[in-house]
């Protein structure tokens, strides 16, 4: 029998299949229904500092405002919601682990060293199984070099970890100037796991209007590649947790991530298009999978192909440029292979 448990962040999951942050994890029920068709934990969409900063000063300044008006006008308050942002995600947490039985991983997107520590412990308090510091930010400021960029997230990462009892695991970008350096450094720092990689949602600019505006495109199986090189790249430098994101479509995209060494894979795109479901289907291909090629369980198949697994690791780190064009331009133009030294 096939065995897919396995674990991460010191938790122990029945599914490497984890529903990453997104609009399904926000609804108690579907995190139930999520949980029926197999799942092995659940992260909850992002608590937003500046939404919740926003939100306050808002409050203040509209009281601050009208503090002077008529007491026989009332409406000139606004109406608010009985909770705030930061107090409905509390709930969440604590619904979702009253609900279901799978690890419920909160995400928090901080700003400020601050915000990091009171929204890290609030969250913690609530109940949440791990905590996932969402590092999603543009390094956009041209006098600020890299060196100080990485510098200061190790720092908050460091103080966060330092602050909190349950794990933590860091979701990061693929825009740094030395990744591998950078995420040996999340561990020194003291984080229990690396989720990687963001989808950072591009812009696009409105040419009549010349405004930018919200742009969202789904992934495809073809974006599991990113994290499938530096998971096979970076396993035998960590001990830490590796959850590789973005691009898990099907049984063979989460086979091959686990294959180069990430402990989970986590789904967004393929469950908002094709329903919560899809995590049982992609469980029983990767189970065919796995049952074909001989593997009983995760523990076999994680890491088989890793970097130091492989005969030729260092195919890994060559981008193959001139390979890939040759091989496509024979292809489509009809000749026979052409061989590139």
């Amino acid at each position: 029998m096939i065995q897919l448990h396995t674990e991460y962040l010191g938790l122990a999951l029945r599914s490497p299949i984890v529903a990453s942050a997104g609009p399904l994890t926000g609804s108690v029920d579907t995190l139930m229904e999520l949980e029926q068709h197999g799942v092995g934990a659940v992260v909850l969409p992002s608590l937003f500092e500046e939404q919740v900063e926003h939100e306050t000063y808002e409050i203040d300044r509209l009281f601050e405002l009208h503090a002077d008006s008529f007491l026989e006008a009332p409406s000139m308050f606004p109406e608010l919601d009985d909770e705030a942002s930061d107090e409905r995600y509390l709930r969440l947490i604590e619904a979702a682990r009253s609900s279901i039985d799978v690890p419920v991983i909160a995400s928090l997107n901080g700003a400020n060293v601050g915000g990091w520590v009171r929204y890290g412990r609030l969250l913690e308090s609530a109940g949440a199984s791990a905590i996932e510091l969402n590092l999603y930010t543009v390094a956009s400021d041209p006098l600020m070099s890299s060196a100080e960029v990485e510098s200061e997230q190790l720092s908050l990462v460091a103080l966060l970890a330092d602050e909190l009892t349950v794990p933590l695991a860091v979701k990061i970008s693929p825009f740094y100037s030395s990744l591998g350096s950078f995420v040996v450094g999340l561990q020194s720092a003291g984080a229990a796991g690396v989720v990687m990689f963001n989808r950072f949602y591009q812009p696009d600019l409105d040419a009549e209007a010349l405004d930018m505006v919200p742009s969202l495109s789904l992934s495809s199986s073809d974006d599991s590649r990113l994290p499938l090189r530096w998971a096979g790249l970076l396993r035998d430098h960590l001990s830490m947790s590796i959850a590789a994101s973005s691009g898990v479509h099907a049984g063979l995209d989460a086979a091959k991530l686990l294959l180069a060494g990430a402990d989970v894979v986590m789904m967004t795109s393929a469950l908002l298009r094709n329903g919560t479901g899809h995590v049982e289907a992609v469980e029983t291909e990767l189970q065919a999978w796995m049952r074909d090629h001989e593997y009983e369980s995760v523990g076999q198949l994680r890491g088989a192909a890793r970097f130091g697994a492989l005969a030729d690791p260092a195919a890994y780190e060559r981008a193959n440029y001139i390979g890939n064009l040759a091989t496509y331009t024979s292809r489509h133009l009809g000749r026979g292979p052409i061989h590139v030294t």
